[in-house]
């Protein structure tokens, strides 16, 4: 898309909107995929160092962000004025889910461990790269299986020294899950709005329908809304929905979703790294060990994967022009 001229958006979705598991992995999307989760593993510290209530935070995530994004969108030149009801219930619908996989999450932290919440946040990381293989009906390569059992090995090693199932963290556990859950669905609405429009609108969209949503339920749990401090809700809108999420979408039109999902596992290690040097929260040699397990499957995905011709350049061309 260029500057001078409107977006020009198609009215649907293809008929395949999943980059199949065996096609390349650019560099500069895959760049974008380690930015995003670097930047969104700093959520969590920021959420912690507000004063307001953990709803609360997620509204102003969204809404400090959302002026800058409608900036971004117009200044592109995106006018989504040809989107079909179809594509505007898709994107809705992204915003309620992203919305519901915030509150979900942070009122989770607020129930169970560290350990347990960023465990079950994090369940995308299987249940979207399943997405990914269900939908291009394919299985994973035999390289593709080692990454994936590198991933999982490496989260367990991660999470399961201080992971523990304790019925007074039901609740949080629970409510972890289902932010993972949402967050999945998030995922697979956005990809798919990616494959008819540039990054920029998507997030926008997707970020403006998650506003009201959020704000309703932070006033209807009676949660402190204006904070005192604004610094950590400012840079909690700036890392993690602009960069954070900005990167992200603009990675869910050219990877596919076993990479997203592998990816996700850098959240964690990013947050481990932030508790060492803030809380002195030293990491083991379980710790290290899982990173590194992680790190080795992120390299195994990197790898080029021959394509068989059928595949084509459509699967390979996402729209990501901004």
């Amino acid at each position: 898309m260029h500057a001078a001229r409107p977006q020009r958006i198609s009215a649907a979705p293809t008929s395949d909107p999943v980059i199949p598991a065996t096609a390349r992995v650019p560099a500069r999307a895959f760049a974008a995929v380690v930015v995003a989760n670097v930047a969104l593993a700093f959520g969590p510290w920021f959420v912690r160092m507000a004063d307001t209530g953990p709803v609360a935070a997620a509204f102003w995530r969204i809404a400090l962000a959302a002026p800058l994004l409608i900036v971004g969108a117009l200044a592109s030149g995106a006018r989504p004025v040809r989107l079909t009801p179809v594509m505007w219930l898709l994107l809705a619908a992204s915003g309620i889910a992203f919305a519901a996989d915030l509150a979900s999450w942070h009122l989770g932290i607020l129930r169970t461990t560290l350990a347990n919440a960023t465990l079950f946040g994090n369940s995308a990381t299987l249940l979207f790269p399943l997405y990914g293989f269900v939908a291009t009906r394919s299985l994973p390569t035999r390289m593709q299986r080692w990454a994936l059992l590198l991933a999982f090995a490496g989260a367990a090693l991660l999470m399961g020294r201080s992971y523990a199932l304790d019925p007074r963290h039901l609740t949080g556990d629970l409510l972890c899950v289902l932010a993972g859950a949402l967050y999945t669905v998030y995922l697979v609405m956005v990809a798919r709005a990616r494959t008819a429009m540039a990054p920029i609108p998507v997030l926008t969209i997707s970020t403006v329908a998650s506003i009201v949503p959020l704000l309703i339920l932070a006033l209807l749990m009676g949660e402190r809304i204006v904070p005192t401090h604004w610094g950590p809700l400012v840079a909690l809108a700036l890392a993690s929905q602009v960069l954070g999420q900005g990167a992200m979408v603009y990675a869910l039109g050219k990877l596919p979703p076993l990479v997203i999902g592998i990816a996700l596992l850098i959240q964690p290690i990013v947050a481990g790294t932030v508790g060492w040097i803030i809380y002195a929260e030293r990491p083991g040699a379980a710790d290290l060990i899982g990173a590194a397990m992680v790190a080795a499957a992120l390299v195994l995905v990197r790898r080029p994967i021959r394509v068989a011709p059928a595949v084509g350049a459509a699967h390979l061309a996402a729209k990501d022009d901004i």
